[in-house]
């Protein structure tokens, strides 16, 4: 055939960026969950722990040697603040690990749907592809003519088409109408029209 016709399926995939916790707010590169928060959540568990560890370490010693009682109030209250982050910082972490996995099956979803879809596309448009070049042909247009005619079916005005094929306007003027000439047509919307009413809808339901 002298033309090809492509198919593509845009695909619209929610981020839900909003659904994730504040304090691990990962960024998508194609279509996977980078693991640079949970890495910096990792460090903030770590130092937490390590806080609360040596908090309860200073807490036992001074105990040992007879501390006042505020001091040891002041180092057991840091000591529970430091692990409350650390319970905090864990849940949050199990929370996005799973809302991340959650968000992974999303996305496979969604690309095994637009894979499906590209295939059904690109038959049909195979199919209608076809008709469009039997029809050129039963026209008997010249392969300009029917470039030309392809070129204005996608939408390009004159001017484009002729930017296209690197020929003059005026040219594609004169390809245009043949084309209407040897289909019987009147002008772009009713070429168009021809292939939207009688190849895409038989003419008993147009």
């Amino acid at each position: 055939m002298l033309y090809e016709y492509g198919a593509g399926a845009p695909v619209v995939i929610a981020r839900m960026s909003d659904a994730l916790n504040p304090m691990n707010q990962n960024h998508l590169e194609d279509g996977h969950p980078t693991d640079a928060g949970s890495r910096r959540n990792g460090i903030a568990l770590a130092l937490f722990a390590s806080i609360a560890a040596l908090m309860a370490v200073d807490v036992f010693s001074d105990s040992q040697t007879g501390a006042e009682p505020l001091h040891l109030s002041v180092e057991l209250l840091v000591m529970v603040l430091a692990a409350a982050g650390v319970v905090f910082l864990w849940r949050g972490l199990q929370s996005a690990e799973r809302k991340a996995a959650k968000l992974d099956q999303q996305l496979e979803a969604a690309r095994l749907e637009a894979a499906r879809f590209r295939n059904e596309a690109a038959e049909a448009l195979r199919g209608l592809g076809e008709a469009i070049d039997a029809q050129f042909e039963r026209w008997g247009l010249t392969p300009a003519e029917r470039e030309v005619g392809l070129l204005m079916l996608k939408g390009l005005s004159h001017r484009e088409v002729a930017e296209a094929r690197s020929i003059g306007e005026a040219t594609v003027r004169q390809q245009a109408q043949a084309l209407y000439r040897k289909s019987g047509l009147r002008n772009r919307s009713d070429l168009s029209a021809f292939f939207l009413e009688d190849l895409l809808l038989p003419r008993d339901q147009s």
